[in-house]
């Protein structure tokens, strides 16, 4: 039982899943000089790098992407930073296997530039959303989210730092639970066995 972690960047979040004792059994990159690998590296993990412009299609890279993930055989496939838009044979090889970490409210401001929309916008939460991954982008069945406030003054790199320490403390207890087998997907909507909440408050954390 353990969990495959795909980054492309730096690996806060890989680090976080890491410092709440989960089983990361390897962390693969499409990036070869992600700062993730340095951390999975300092902490005894396999790492593993699949460039994906070495390959014609994006078919292809997943398809290489896959022959690695499987190589481990991961009951949970965390995307911690993981810049790629997968395909729907990705999405079916791992139905309900794959999480993901977005930094917003969701349905609110998918993609990219979340913050920057956010202050554009004047909402006063903002916050991540730890999801499913499913062929549509951001818009898997959600299990976990952190709201923060945004406060006066607020640009996007102190709102992203306020919601990135929010991050870490919901991803790692997304993954948890799937690992335990404790989410239930009905009807597009997710609940988790024995209660647990859902949804964190921070008060200007």
């Amino acid at each position: 039982m353990s969990v495959v972690v795909l980054i492309s960047g730096r690996g806060s979040n890989l680090e976080a899943i890491l410092d709440a004792g989960l089983p990361v059994s390897a962390v693969i990159s499409n990036v070869a000089g992600a700062g993730g690998l340095a951390v999975a590296a300092r902490r005894g993990v396999a790492t593993r790098v699949v460039p994906h412009g070495d390959y014609p299609t994006r078919e292809a890279f997943e398809m290489a992407l896959m022959r690695e993930i499987d190589a481990f055989a991961p009951l949970v496939i965390a995307h911690a930073g993981f810049m790629r838009i997968v395909t729907s044979g990705y999405v079916q090889h791992y139905r309900w296997r794959s999480l993901n970490i977005h930094p917003s409210l969701l349905p609110s401001f998918t993609g990219l530039h979340t913050h920057e929309r956010a202050l554009a916008a004047g909402v006063k939460l903002h916050g991540c959303t730890a999801h499913f991954v499913t062929e549509d982008l951001d818009g898997g069945p959600i299990v976990i989210q952190a709201a923060v406030p945004v406060l006066p003054g607020d640009d996007a790199g102190a709102l992203a730092a306020r919601v990135l320490r929010q991050e870490h403390v919901v991803y790692p207890r997304a993954v948890r639970w799937l690992l335990e087998d404790r989410l239930v997907v009905e009807n597009g909507r997710v609940s988790v066995r024995g209660g647990d909440a859902q949804y964190l408050l921070a008060d200007r954390a």
